[in-house]
């Protein structure tokens, strides 16, 4: 709002100071900003409130070190999350830009997903939840919402330029472009790396491509907000997580959205895209904000309204950049944490199927409940997991060059 407010004193009435916020690297730095301050000043006051709701953690006994202490902790501490995300977003983006309001539509919808899901088990106290196949249903609309979006929305486009954009003397020269309607994206150290779906889902028939496409989009948007939700189970890994994964993002962001960089690097320019630099810069700063209250020992849990929340953004976002091929490796903590409970439900049932006592391949999952219970104490397993992200988001920048 800020943005278009601003925008218009300097085209109408040429306000000196008011030019400064059609700059993608202000804007992004003031939404930073206010998403900090958002969940840093006024977190204490929600926590105050949560907690005089009586809004606080049911623990399940795992036998672990320092479980019961966490008893009656404030959760659904994401609404300071979705706050800190949606304010900024709305004062400093363009919200008539398709992808900003396509990430705002996705932060309240699983927002809200989860925090029927924290209600249930708070106030109805019901252990299990919101039902699994609802939570299910919820994911599959906005994944349906996404994937036609991007799919058949005229301002989603690719733009390819003839010939290199380059700079002399100052001036940037840009050559003839073209936008082109396509559900290409990008895959990972190859040269010429760019792969249309159309090409893979057509052997079907034309007509089904935007069927399988928008499948496709769900399984990732579903596969991402329940390994995000999984993953929350120490305080701050969940939150510090998103923040590198988002940090990361942004930074393909800005160069997808800004048309010499991209030539330059020689990735898919994506119009418009330069926007979601400020709603990832209001993610950061949530998630950053709220370790001040989750670091450990938390003061609050963001419970499955964050959580459900942070995995399907981050799965949006990727999908928007055309770099949804590159979640195996950015988004690395959430799959290990994914993968270690299959692994070990899938081996516990077939151990007792085929020798009639279930084995287990872990101590406990996911995988960092397996870290607590060989001693290690829970402020190094996440200090650890967050520097594993950061080596992940490295590599994963790495593609831009390692081809």
């Amino acid at each position: 709002m800020l943005y278009h407010l601003f925008d218009f004193a300097d085209v109408v009435y040429d306000i000196p100071g008011t030019g400064v916020f059609r700059y993608i690297s202000f804007r992004a730095g003031m939404s930073a900003l206010l998403s900090l301050i958002i969940t840093i000043t006024f977190g204490h006051h929600i926590i105050n409130w949560i907690r005089r709701k009586q809004i606080g953690e049911s623990i399940r006994d795992l036998g672990l070190e320092g479980q019961k202490a966490k008893k009656g902790t404030p959760t659904m501490g994401g609404i300071m999350l979705i706050a800190a995300i949606v304010i900024p977003t709305l004062l400093f983006a363009n919200i008539y830009n398709v992808y900003v309001i396509l990430l705002l539509i996705t932060t309240v919808w699983l927002g809200t997903i989860g925090f029927i899901d924290d209600y249930i088990k708070v106030f109805k106290k019901n252990k299990e939840g919101l039902a699994g196949k609802f939570k299910i249903v919820g994911q599959i609309g906005i994944g349906i919402i996404v994937g036609a979006t991007l799919f058949f929305h005229e301002d989603v486009v690719v733009r390819e330029f003839q010939t290199p954009v380059s700079i002399e003397e100052g001036v940037v020269e840009t050559p003839a472009f073209k936008d082109i309607k396509t559900a290409k994206t990008t895959i990972p150290f190859v040269k010429g790396n760019e792969l249309n779906y159309e090409n893979i889902f057509g052997f079907l028939g034309e007509e089904f491509t935007p069927y399988l496409y928008i499948i496709f989009v769900i399984i990732i948007i579903v596969a991402c907000s329940n390994a995000a939700n999984i993953t929350d189970g120490i305080d701050g890994l969940a939150a510090g997580t998103s923040a590198i994964i988002g940090l990361a993002i942004a930074i393909f962001a800005y160069i997808s959205g800004n048309a010499i960089f991209s030539s330059y690097l020689n990735v898919m320019f994506i119009p418009n895209a330069g926007e979601m630099v400020i709603f990832c810069a209001a993610f950061v700063g949530a998630c950053v904000g709220f370790l001040w209250y989750n670091a450990y020992p938390a003061q609050v849990f963001m419970g499955d309204t964050g959580s459900l929340m942070l995995g399907g953004v981050i799965a949006v976002l990727s999908l928007t950049l055309r770099k949804e091929l590159l979640i195996p490796m950015l988004c690395g903590i959430f799959v290990i944490e994914n993968v270690s409970v299959i692994l070990q439900v899938s081996y516990f049932k077939y151990t007792r199927k085929r020798f009639g006592e279930g084995r287990r391949i872990f101590l406990m999952s996911p995988l960092h409940h397996h870290y607590q219970m060989k001693g290690i104490p829970e402020a190094k397993i996440v200090t650890r997991f967050w520097i594993v992200g950061i080596l992940l988001a490295i590599m994963t920048l790495a593609t831009l060059k390692l081809r």
